[in-house]
């Protein structure tokens, strides 16, 4: 933990205390909070993701069931900024459409390819507005993200009830004034959700419960977020993928679910 991070939590805790928080639950909120990188436009620095236009793909790899999203270089995130067990070079590429509604299950949501493997650029038929309008991201940082409020709520009490709900609430409010807020960013890569409506890891570890028989049904985690843009016409959309956190550790992607959720 940085000593940015630290300063961080402690001026949350003196927040919460003024405000008369429960120190239980603010140090609850503090454990649940996870480490998150975000990618935005403009910046000097080496691109550490490109958004849209065709995709480099390996030579033998198929074409893409959905369309192409970004492409993260691993080796420009720092190490253990994303508290994902990812590799420390290669690229991530992500696809989804981000048509509202779509949860889906299954390979060619997400594909790992190792440092200095042969890629090529290649046009894939896609269906429209695909392929997205081409972005580098070379702006990024990193720093906690905290859950949701009612995805704090839901996970800390059974059946919570209002007082519960408002709570969460007042914890979730007291973050940003301490310098927890998010600027403006494009692409998340680990951390906790940010859903317009939804939570898509409680959706995906729903599902699998619900499936039965997934002894990975409370482990899933956020891989990474899109913020659509308007020029897509999904300006208040956001697509999750989400993954069992020990199949992300096999580079394992079969079973990756995408959520788009919208405003």
């Amino acid at each position: 933990m940085t000593d940015e991070i630290t300063e961080t939590l402690n001026r949350f805790r003196a927040e919460a205390s003024s405000q008369d928080l429960p120190p239980d639950e603010v140090e609850e909120w503090i454990r649940v909070a996870l480490p998150a990188v975000y990618m935005a436009e403009d910046g000097d620095g080496a691109p550490a993701a490109l958004i849209g236009g065709d995709p480099m793909l390996p030579e033998t790899a198929a074409d893409p069931s959905e369309p192409f999203v970004a492409s993260v270089d691993l080796g420009v995130i720092p190490p253990d900024a994303t508290g994902l067990p990812l590799p420390a070079d290669g690229h991530l590429l992500l696809f989804a459409s981000p048509d509202v509604g779509i949860e889906r299950t299954g390979p060619g949501a997400v594909l790992y390819v190792p440092a200095g493997t042969p890629m090529v650029r290649r046009s894939v038929e896609q269906l429209p507005p695909a392929p997205f309008p081409t972005r580098q991201l070379r702006t990024f940082w990193d720093q906690l993200s905290p859950q949701m409020s009612e995805s704090f709520a839901d996970d800390r009490w059974d059946d919570p009830d209002d007082e519960e709900f408002e709570l969460a609430e007042e914890l979730a409010d007291a973050w940003p004034h301490v310098g927890g807020h998010r600027p403006p960013w494009t692409l998340q890569l680990g951390g906790n959700p940010v859903g317009p409506q939804n939570d898509p890891v409680h959706w995906a570890r729903d599902s699998a419960r619900e499936e039965g028989g997934d002894p990975s049904a409370d482990d899933w985690t956020l891989l990474a977020s899109w913020r659509c843009s308007e020029d897509i016409g999904k300006d208040s959309a956001v697509v999750h993928w989400v993954v069992p956190r020990g199949d992300l550790a096999s580079l394992r992607f079969d079973r990756v679910r995408r959520y788009t959720d919208m405003a």
